[in-house]
């Protein structure tokens, strides 16, 4: 029987504390809440220095986990090596898609070309699912309402696959916020950033956005999709059993 979130007591008990809360009051409560069992899931993207310095002030230990898709940009590689090392952070850790997936279900790296979804599901997807299964009760994301219609009525808490909890401190924020704590703490943009990437992927899947355009606009361009998976409700993954190779 499927899960009805509008009845769970934790997270609707969360959301009526942490609602109206800070980003930091949020990882603080978080942190609290799930001792040694939460992870920050983060793409070392566009926005992604906020939620990173927040976390790293508060406990730069914390563990941090970055899905090396084997597709992300070189600039997205780097960025992810400086930011941390500029944090603090201790913890950060590469999720990489199974050796076994990529052999049987994308051999020549072109699954992207034919099927975007499936691309995801193995490089992203799974490997997120098997680390958080494996090690972790709840995560942090580093969604925000104004990015996209589709996380127009995002929570500050809900409860995602797995019955896993989900935080997204920043559901609450502005552009303009973000913009603002970048400038006052002076944090690196990503490389791409003055490019027109305001949301970086994947490179074979991830376009320049024009002036004013959904955030998100330049992802999948051209297609329906508009998520990768990992936020969206999906089947369990039999074959993860047998996988090897997570990356963790």
């Amino acid at each position: 029987m499927a899960f009805d979130r509008a009845l769970d007591p934790t997270v609707d008990a969360l959301n009526a504390r942490l609602r109206h809360a800070t980003p930091q009051e949020i990882l603080r409560a978080a942190l609290r809440a799930y001792p040694g069992k939460l992870a920050l899931v983060s793409s070392f993207g566009a926005e992604s220095a906020v939620l990173l310095h927040m976390a790293a002030e508060i406990d730069p230990s914390i563990p941090v986990l970055f899905l090396d898709t084997g597709h992300q940009f070189g600039q997205t590689l780097d960025y992810r090596k400086v930011l941390s090392a500029r944090l603090g952070l201790t913890d950060v850790r590469d999720l990489r898609p199974a050796f076994q997936d990529l052999a049987l279900k994308d051999p020549k790296a072109d699954l992207y070309k034919t099927d975007t979804d499936g691309c995801c599901d193995i490089r992203k997807v799974q490997p997120l699912d098997r680390a958080l299964r494996e090690h972790f009760d709840a995560w942090i994301t580093g969604r925000k309402r104004f990015q996209a219609s589709t996380r127009a009525s995002l929570p500050v808490v809900e409860r995602g696959e797995g019955d896993k909890i989900k935080f997204n401190p920043l559901a609450n924020w502005s552009k303009a916020d973000l913009d603002a704590y970048v400038a006052e703490h002076d944090l690196p943009p990503h490389p791409l950033a003055a490019f027109g990437y305001p949301s970086i992927g994947c490179w074979p899947c991830t376009k320049p956005v024009e002036e004013g355009a959904d955030a998100r606009s330049g992802r999948w361009s051209g297609s329906e999709k508009i998520e990768c998976g990992i936020h969206t409700p999906r089947a369990a993954h039999p074959a993860d059993a047998e996988s090897i190779g997570d990356g963790i």
